[in-house]
């Protein structure tokens, strides 16, 4: 910078600081996922459990992931409840499969009302929405396993964590440790 140049304006200063911002939260968002696929570490040998009896855990917020057989409801393929110790918040979340390019497509969300639920009210309970995604031993991404097949040794939900700190179910009344968006094949329910 020559001598005499002026220095970077506050409103110029304050862009840049926002955008190393984002691009820390993609690195660490990439980290996870490469750390995901390129560990070596074997998850706990847990193959014989059937997916929708699987439990994730989640080290940073201290989360568990536990599935559920699914309702009876032919369009939700998997039920779940994700569960943060802290102020003993619970979220509830389906799986439903897309038409066309089928894709499991997971909703988490936070404090519904029951029965007959507006569009509306719908969208202020959810959480997240995306594409559950499996990842196995060797890193290898796939599709979350049906009901009845072996569970996936690990399960990505992709921008979990910024969703999560943009809904209702973040605060001091609920969740303020963010977990990651992966979550590591813990136990089997029997």
């Amino acid at each position: 910078m020559p001598k005499h140049a002026r220095p970077r304006s506050y409103a110029r200063q304050a862009a840049i600081d926002d955008r190393r911002l984002i691009v820390g939260h993609a690195n660490r968002a990439i980290g996870a996922i490469l750390m995901i696929a390129l560990s070596g570490i074997a998850a706990p040998s847990l193959a014989a459990c059937p997916q929708e009896l699987s439990v994730y855990s989640e080290p940073e917020a201290n989360a568990s992931l536990e599935f559920t057989p699914a309702s009876d409801n032919p369009s939700i393929s998997h039920s779940f409840k994700i569960k943060f110790p802290e102020n003993a918040v619970i979220l509830d979340g389906i799986v439903m499969w897309t038409e066309g390019v089928a894709r499991p497509m997971g909703i988490v969300m936070h404090q519904c009302p029951e029965g007959d639920v507006t569009g509306e009210e719908l969208d202020a309970c959810t959480v997240w929405q995306g594409v559950v995604y499996a990842v196995d031993g060797q890193g290898k991404v796939e599709l979350l396993p049906p009901q009845g097949a072996d569970a996936a040794e690990q399960l990505l939900l992709p921008d979990f964590a910024p969703a999560l700190r943009q809904s209702s179910a973040y605060g001091l009344a609920g969740v303020s440790k963010m977990p990651w968006d992966a979550f590591r094949m813990s136990g089997c329910q029997e």
